[in-house]
């Protein structure tokens, strides 16, 4: 059995969000992918995205990090 976190958290400015994606890149050491490389994997990721949906614009991913074995 593995523990799941799950966040969409949008933030005003971009400092708060890279603070988050730090505290993210700190923990990823300890983070595990699921059944990695079978057809049923789950890859544990982050994004940092900069979100327009206010705006009527798209998403636009500033960065993805998937966590890996073999990286």
């Amino acid at each position: 059995m593995k523990y799941r976190v799950r966040l969409d958290i949008s933030f005003p400015d971009e400092a708060s969000a890279r603070r988050l994606v730090d505290l993210a890149e700190e923990l990823q050491g300890a983070a595990v992918s699921i059944n990695e490389g079978k057809p049923n994997e789950e890859i544990s990721f982050y994004d940092l995205e900069m979100c327009g949906h206010d705006e009527g614009l798209p998403c636009t991913r500033l960065e993805r990090v998937e966590i890996r074995s073999n990286q």
